[in-house]
Protein backbone atom coordinates (compact mmCIF):
# COMPACT_ATOMS: atom_id res chain seq x y z
CA UNK A 1 0.00 0.00 0.00
CA UNK A 2 1.52 3.39 -1.01
CA UNK A 3 2.32 5.82 1.76
CA UNK A 4 0.08 8.92 1.84
CA UNK A 5 1.63 12.34 1.67
CA UNK A 6 1.13 14.48 4.72
CA UNK A 7 -0.94 17.58 4.12
CA UNK A 8 0.67 20.91 4.93
CA UNK A 9 -0.82 24.18 6.00
CA UNK A 10 -0.41 27.14 3.66
CA UNK A 11 2.17 28.66 6.01
CA UNK A 12 4.14 25.39 6.09
CA UNK A 13 4.09 25.26 2.30
CA UNK A 14 5.25 28.88 2.02
CA UNK A 15 8.01 28.22 4.59
CA UNK A 16 9.26 25.27 2.56
CA UNK A 17 8.96 26.79 -0.92
CA UNK A 18 9.65 30.49 -0.25
CA UNK A 19 11.53 30.57 3.05
CA UNK A 20 10.59 31.81 6.48
CA UNK A 21 8.93 35.17 7.08
CA UNK A 22 11.53 37.87 6.61
CA UNK A 23 13.36 36.09 3.76
CA UNK A 24 13.51 38.18 0.58
CA UNK A 25 11.76 35.56 -1.56
CA UNK A 26 8.98 35.13 1.01
CA UNK A 27 8.45 38.88 1.44
CA UNK A 28 8.12 39.30 -2.35
CA UNK A 29 5.47 36.56 -2.39
CA UNK A 30 3.54 38.24 0.43
CA UNK A 31 3.70 41.67 -1.27
CA UNK A 32 2.47 40.24 -4.57
CA UNK A 33 -0.37 38.45 -2.78
CA UNK A 34 -1.60 41.67 -1.17
CA UNK A 35 -1.79 43.37 -4.57
CA UNK A 36 -3.55 40.38 -6.11
CA UNK A 37 -5.95 40.19 -3.19
CA UNK A 38 -6.99 43.81 -3.62
CA UNK A 39 -8.02 43.27 -7.23
CA UNK A 40 -9.86 40.08 -6.31
CA UNK A 41 -11.72 41.89 -3.52
CA UNK A 42 -12.86 44.64 -5.89
CA UNK A 43 -14.03 42.10 -8.45
CA UNK A 44 -15.88 40.06 -5.81
CA UNK A 45 -17.64 43.17 -4.48
CA UNK A 46 -18.58 44.28 -8.01
CA UNK A 47 -20.05 40.88 -8.83
CA UNK A 48 -22.00 40.80 -5.54
CA UNK A 49 -23.54 44.12 -6.58
CA UNK A 50 -24.42 42.59 -9.96
CA UNK A 51 -22.43 45.22 -11.80
CA UNK A 52 -20.35 45.07 -14.95
CA UNK A 53 -16.93 46.66 -15.10
CA UNK A 54 -18.41 49.39 -17.30
CA UNK A 55 -21.14 50.16 -14.77
CA UNK A 56 -18.59 50.37 -11.96
CA UNK A 57 -16.32 52.58 -14.07
CA UNK A 58 -19.19 54.94 -14.90
CA UNK A 59 -20.21 55.29 -11.25
CA UNK A 60 -16.72 56.07 -9.96
CA UNK A 61 -15.42 58.17 -12.86
CA UNK A 62 -12.91 55.68 -14.21
CA UNK A 63 -12.82 53.74 -17.47
CA UNK A 64 -13.60 50.06 -17.96
CA UNK A 65 -10.04 49.17 -19.02
CA UNK A 66 -8.66 50.64 -15.79
CA UNK A 67 -11.11 48.65 -13.64
CA UNK A 68 -10.17 45.51 -15.56
CA UNK A 69 -6.46 46.11 -15.03
CA UNK A 70 -6.96 46.58 -11.29
CA UNK A 71 -9.10 43.43 -11.00
CA UNK A 72 -6.55 41.41 -12.97
CA UNK A 73 -3.53 42.69 -11.02
CA UNK A 74 -2.05 44.45 -14.04
CA UNK A 75 -2.28 47.96 -12.62
CA UNK A 76 -1.67 49.25 -9.11
CA UNK A 77 -4.32 51.54 -7.68
CA UNK A 78 -3.82 54.74 -5.69
CA UNK A 79 -5.61 54.97 -2.36
CA UNK A 80 -7.65 57.96 -3.54
CA UNK A 81 -8.81 56.01 -6.60
CA UNK A 82 -9.52 52.94 -4.50
CA UNK A 83 -11.64 55.12 -2.21
CA UNK A 84 -13.65 56.37 -5.22
CA UNK A 85 -14.16 52.84 -6.52
CA UNK A 86 -15.34 51.55 -3.15
CA UNK A 87 -17.39 54.53 -1.99
CA UNK A 88 -18.81 56.00 -5.21
CA UNK A 89 -18.76 52.94 -7.42
CA UNK A 90 -19.72 50.20 -4.97
CA UNK A 91 -21.50 52.34 -2.36
CA UNK A 92 -19.25 50.84 0.29
CA UNK A 93 -16.78 51.93 2.94
CA UNK A 94 -13.02 51.58 2.61
CA UNK A 95 -11.24 50.35 5.73
CA UNK A 96 -7.45 50.14 5.89
CA UNK A 97 -5.30 48.75 8.65
CA UNK A 98 -1.64 48.49 9.43
CA UNK A 99 -0.25 45.46 11.25
CA UNK A 100 3.12 45.90 12.91
CA UNK A 101 5.46 43.01 13.56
Amino acid sequence: MPKRKTLKTLDEFKDQEYGKKGDVKREKLEEDYVEFKLGALIKEARLKKGMTQQQLADKCGANKAYISKIENDIKEVRISTLKNIVEKGLNGQLKLSIALR
